[in-house]
């Protein structure tokens, strides 16, 4: 895979339902803090219970998101991310993050993602945005009574 440049990471980010409706400028500002992890193939980017620093963007391959008993939740590709919500709340990892194949993901720490909402709080939107549609793997939690 050829070296990802500075604006390659703004346009895998610009795809993202979290920094879509950024303009360039941020958005290179945003891609200039990622750094890059590649994975073998049959590795885990990281387990249940393991605590969170830092989210990921996937660039190239596959990675399976499974429970705490390694069952298979979903299959994630590139332009998908992954391992944010673990970033707001404070609490350790509640499911895996398997890569059967060789992948390639971009990384946010949790300062850069602070930092980064502090100066842009549109950012924040797109979490929101992210957590009030529905997404597969992140399942909501009834309260007891709710029917």
């Amino acid at each position: 895979m050829k070296r990802l440049t500075l604006i390659d990471k703004a346009f895998l980010l610009k795809r993202t339902p979290l920094f879509g409706a950024l303009d360039l400028d941020l958005l290179l500002s945003i891609a200039d803090k990622l750094g890059l992890v590649v994975f073998d193939p049959r590795d885990y980017v990281f387990v249940a219970h393991e605590d969170a620093n830092r989210m990921y963007f996937i660039v190239k391959g596959q990675v399976e998101i499974r429970t705490p008993q390694e069952e298979p939740i979903c299959t994630l590709g590139s332009g998908d991310f992954f391992g944010e919500e673990s970033l707001f709340n404070n609490k350790p990892r509640a499911y895996a993050a398997f890569t059967p194949v060789e992948t390639h993901v971009l990384t946010l720490s949790r300062t850069n993602l602070y930092n980064i909402i502090s100066e842009c709080p549109a950012v924040a939107i797109g979490f929101l945005q992210v957590y009030t549609s529905a997404v597969q793997f992140r399942p909501i939690k009834s309260v007891e009574g709710d029917k």
